[in-house]
């Protein structure tokens, strides 16, 4: 067994603090990661605050893990000491079923989380990326580039794939028009993938301060989506729509931007459900409401190339896990463009 050295939510009113604990023995199949980088996801104070019900604790959250391999074992051939490794959302699933046959593990049944799902192993809890190290099964773990920003690489794991997963699905191309509604941490990454795959980007925020850095990022059009007229000007334009927003809002004045045949995809999950939008709004032009996850290991894998190959990184403000506290607090009230980084250096000091 390997001490590890963390940070931990013991309580869901309390904030994180140091924790010590065993990693497994890499075993045939497995991969041990020296984490240097650890992104902060929204989904990170969910679980932490326990929001979605389902918390165990201590709970060390984080799954956009970025750093370098430092041991293998014997049966693993992708992967070797030195090389730069990512893990993501998920470290498990069961291997044979639809879903894991089609590369499509995020939809498995036995799906393992990264951090707060049932370990395999040991009977206890997933652990995750705030820490120095893991152990994942090679299945799990991905390639990463040298050519980019390695902090920057980490959110990728997740904000990248989020967003890259419906976009590659509803097939994105040259020439679609594309909206994507929201500027935050899901957001910037949309813009700047479907600009990457040639999409004529219009991005939706309610803040007009966001139209500049909108388009530095990608966007070709920025609409308030609070001004009518500015809404009514794209009214049956759009090919596709990538929803990021988490809170709940009138999904009708989107949807009614869609051409016939056109698709809506949500991929934020609110704390309580969203208006229903009209059933005639989806039936007179035979339109879409969607949802998408994360993506399976072979697509996320496809997303880290594709990112690597057009020089796509997340923006981030690196800080050291002292600063988690405070991290979450400014997560909450939008105050990070766009993402938290945790340099996991900062856990020896």
């Amino acid at each position: 067994m390997k001490k590890s050295i963390a940070y931990a939510a013991y309580e869901p009113n309390k904030p994180l603090a140091p924790f010590q604990f065993e990693r497994r023995d890499v075993g045939v199949n497995d991969v041990q990661i020296e984490i240097l980088y650890c992104g902060v996801c929204h989904s990170d104070i969910h679980q932490a605050r326990n929001e979605w019900g389902n918390s165990m604790y201590p709970m060390v959250p984080g799954h956009e893990i970025v750093g370098r391999v430092t041991k293998v074992g014997k049966s693993v051939n992708e992967f070797k000491v030195g090389d730069l490794a990512g893990v993501g959302c998920m470290v498990d699933s069961c291997g044979h079923c639809p879903d894991c046959q089609d590369h499509l593990e995020q939809f498995c049944n036995s799906c393992v989380y990264t951090y707060n799902s049932p370990d395999i192993h040991n009977g206890l809890s997933t652990y995750g990326g705030y820490s120095d190290s893991v152990v994942v099964d090679q299945r799990f773990v991905l390639n990463v580039s040298d050519k980019l920003n390695l902090p920057a690489v980490a959110p990728l794991l997740c904000a990248g794939i989020t967003t890259y997963s419906p976009l590659r699905h509803w097939n994105i191309k040259r020439g679609d028009h594309v909206g994507i509604v929201g500027l935050g941490g899901l957001g910037h990454m949309a813009v700047k993938i479907a600009h990457a795959m040639g999409a004529y980007v219009v991005l939706f925020t309610t803040s007009p301060e966001k139209a500049l850095d909108a388009k530095r990022l990608g966007a070709d059009e920025v609409v308030i989506s609070r001004n009518q007229d500015e809404m009514s000007k794209v009214s049956g334009t759009l090919d596709f729509i990538l929803n990021t927003v988490a809170a709940p809002h009138d999904l009708d004045q989107f949807m009614a931007l869609l051409k016939r045949d056109g698709t809506m995809c949500l991929v934020g999950v609110p704390d309580s459900p969203h208006p229903s939008p009209s059933i005639a709004n989806l039936i007179f032009k035979r339109r879409q409401l969607a949802g998408s996850l994360i993506g399976g290991i072979k697509e996320t894998q496809e997303m880290l190339d594709f990112c690597a190959e057009h020089n796509i990184t997340s923006d981030i403000e690196l800080i050291p896990i002292q600063k988690i506290n405070e991290a979450y607090e400014r997560i909450l009230k939008s105050d990070v463009k766009y993402r938290f980084v945790i340099d996991m250096e900062s856990l020896k000091s």
